[in-house]
């Protein structure tokens, strides 16, 4: 703020002196009537505007009390009134004093928007070199199952899921032959597909009902893909439920789907002991990867040009750097892995028949800890085997479900090589399918009367459908 916005006792308003040579103090016209030159007073009247337009000196402050012939000049204030030289420099003072205050709020949000802009940032690096951590788990008051999803059409045990990224839309799949899609507000189902009519047996032509035992949703809501119980994979518009594409290339049933996230590159993996790449950009298959001995069960991917697989019997899980065309290899299971999942691009889980759940580092081929019974033992004194897992991606919160009637919330922490169950909630039967939302607020169940692989037993006390459980967090741990 400049310094001219303080007035000396007795300084004189900004005001034009009348010419007393001039009718009403205002301007004479240049000439006079009958000549050709302008009278002396119209130089003088210029001057005299020109100093009106210049900021008067300290001397002139100091003596604009006297005006010409000693008369006192009364100062006008802007609203018409008189004004005192000690109210003018009040008010001058405040409206300093708040134009100090608006720029130091203003600097204030910069500041915050310069810090804000700076952890976005550095969450955004974190997560892109899959290093982003944040500690959830330890915050879950309580889980409550009260909302249920049952459909007429679903009247099948039910085999997947999947949830958009603005947790908004919710598809799921069943034994059945109808594919969902479910508002996860309402409770509706919004629209169903009928994938039988789509589905080519390969030789044979024979049609059976479809299984849709793998759904997987692209980051943006473009692609939907779905392994339909066959060697063939089929591409949906997730909008409108339109066929779009079905691609040919396993020679056995596909397992397992998954998108890369922020592409439109599918990742598949199927019984016929391959892991295939296709570019939904093109519609093409792009290539395949050979290294398991057994069929591949599961497969899972982040952001980055890698995937992880389990190998089923082959007791193996491979993480796949595809663009160095490379693989690591990590075993620790004693029997078949059914389930992997990412935590980050450092860590992972996985569980299988054994009813190991173990946790793993991308950097040792060894579980960093293992819980060996998980889920605890069947009835024939048998472990019962880790059916699916879900995790809150960067994270420590990851559950885990089986056909022990239970499922359970668990708390990693790699640092620290341990594990920690932190809930239990009753869920009879088995649990095919398990998804968080973004904020890990919400749990999606797909709950069947049997496996979704096979019919080798059935629990008739459970119900097909989906169960939502609302976890509740508390913002101060």
């Amino acid at each position: 703020m400049s310094s001219s916005f303080f007035l000396k006792p007795g300084a004189k308003a900004n005001k034009k002196r009348k010419n007393p040579q001039t009718k009403g103090g205002g301007k004479k016209s240049g000439k006079t009537p009958g000549t050709g030159t302008a009278p002396p007073i119209a130089k003088k009247s210029r001057r005299a505007k020109v100093e009106d337009e210049e900021i008067a000196s300290e001397d002139e402050e100091y003596n604009s009390d006297v005006g010409d012939g000693g008369n006192t000049l009364a100062f006008s204030s802007d609203e018409g009134e008189e004004e005192t030289p000690q109210d003018k420099r009040l008010r001058l003072a405040k409206q300093y004093l708040s134009e100090i205050e608006k720029q130091e709020a203003d600097r204030a949000e910069d500041r915050e928007l310069s810090q804000s802009v700076e952890q976005r940032l550095q969450t955004e690096y974190l997560d892109s070199v899959g290093r982003l951590r944040r500690n959830i788990a330890g915050s879950v008051k309580s889980c409550s199952a009260h909302t249920i999803l049952k459909h007429k059409l679903h009247h099948l045990p039910l085999c997947s899921l999947t949830l958009s990224p603005d947790g908004k839309f919710l598809f799921t799949g069943a034994k059945s032959q109808f594919l969902l899609k479910w508002c996860t507000d309402s409770g509706k189902v919004l629209a169903k597909a009928d994938v039988l009519p789509y589905r080519e047996e390969p030789e044979t032509g024979k049609k059976r009902r479809s299984h849709i035992i793998a759904i997987s949703l692209s980051t943006d809501m473009k692609y939907l893909a779905l392994a339909e119980g066959g060697p063939h994979i089929q591409i949906w518009c997730p909008q409108t439920l339109k066929h779009l594409k079905t691609f040919k290339g396993h020679r056995d049933t596909v397992a397992a789907l998954v998108f890369r996230k922020g592409t439109h590159e599918l990742y598949s993996a199927a019984k016929d002991r391959s892991v295939k790449i296709w570019s939904l950009d093109e519609m093409a298959y792009v290539e395949s990867l050979f290294g398991h001995q057994t069929g591949v069960t599961s497969i899972d991917a982040l952001s980055r040009e890698r995937a992880i697989t389990a190998g089923g019997s082959d007791c193996s899980l491979r993480i796949w750097k595809i663009t160095e065309e490379s693989q690591l290899i990590y075993n620790g299971h004693r029997d078949s892995i059914e389930v992997v999942k990412l935590i980050n691009d450092e860590h992972f889980v996985s569980g299988g028949v054994d009813g190991a759940f173990s946790l793993w580092s991308a950097l040792k081929k060894k579980p960093i800890c293992t819980n060996q019974l998980a889920h605890g033992l069947g009835k024939n004194g048998v472990p019962n085997w880790i059916t699916a897992i879900a995790v809150v991606v960067n994270t420590d919160l990851v559950a885990t479900g089986s056909c022990d009637g239970c499922l359970k919330l668990w708390q990693t922490n790699p640092n620290a090589r341990k594990m920690q169950q932190i809930q239990s909630i009753p869920m009879p039967g088995f649990i095919n399918g398990l998804t968080f939302n973004a904020d890990g607020t919400k749990l999606y169940v797909a709950v069947g009367q049997e496996h979704r692989l096979g019919r080798w037993w059935r629990h008739k006390e459970a119900k097909n459908q989906v169960v939502v459980v609302d976890i509740k967090l508390d913002p101060s741990k």
